[in-house]
């Protein structure tokens, strides 16, 4: 997929607002072969989705062996909103807290005393992270009202055809 594809794409608003959130499914090949998808934080710096683990995560090694992944995030509402997005990650070993994770968490309800009291439990866990690194290589947005699945777009095609 071409790059200003994918820049249209995120740009869009929609995009925008899905990239706001704070999960993603994050998608990966164990180190068994097998697939994997996991919830996982997340931070959108506008060009970057930066997700953030402890340093003995197992998902590590498998990332290090394969570090092709595919991210969904979508919405529980009827008609659902899915930006659904692919690319590669990178690993950054990091000392103390990334700021990333600390700003990951916005759109959960924290009053301001919570808010201090995670942040001294996080501080008090980790001493490093990893930051997991996602560039999107592919994107679609999909919010079955003006965009559809592939397969449901060709169905029309072959209907109208």
């Amino acid at each position: 997929m071409q790059q200003n594809t994918i820049d249209e794409i995120l740009n869009r608003p929609l995009s925008q607002e899905l990239l706001a959130r704070d999960l993603v499914r994050l998608a990966y090949t164990a180190l068994d072969g097998t697939p994997r998808s996991i919830p996982i934080g997340i931070h959108w710096n506008g060009k970057e989705i930066v997700m953030c683990t402890s340093t003995n995560a197992p998902k590590l090694p498998a990332l290090r062996r394969d570090p092709a992944v595919a991210l969904t995030i979508d919405t529980e509402s009827h008609p659902p909103k899915v930006l659904l997005l692919r690319g590669t990650v990178e690993l950054d070993y990091v000392d103390g807290i990334p700021d990333e994770y600390l700003r990951w968490n916005g759109t959960y309800e924290m009053t301001p005393e919570q808010r201090v009291e995670w942040e001294e439990n996080v501080r008090s866990l980790y001493d490093g992270m990893v930051r997991v690194v996602t560039t999107p290589t592919w994107a679609k947005l999909i919010d079955f009202e003006t965009t559809l699945p592939s397969a449901v777009e060709e169905l029309i095609r072959r209907k109208s055809a």
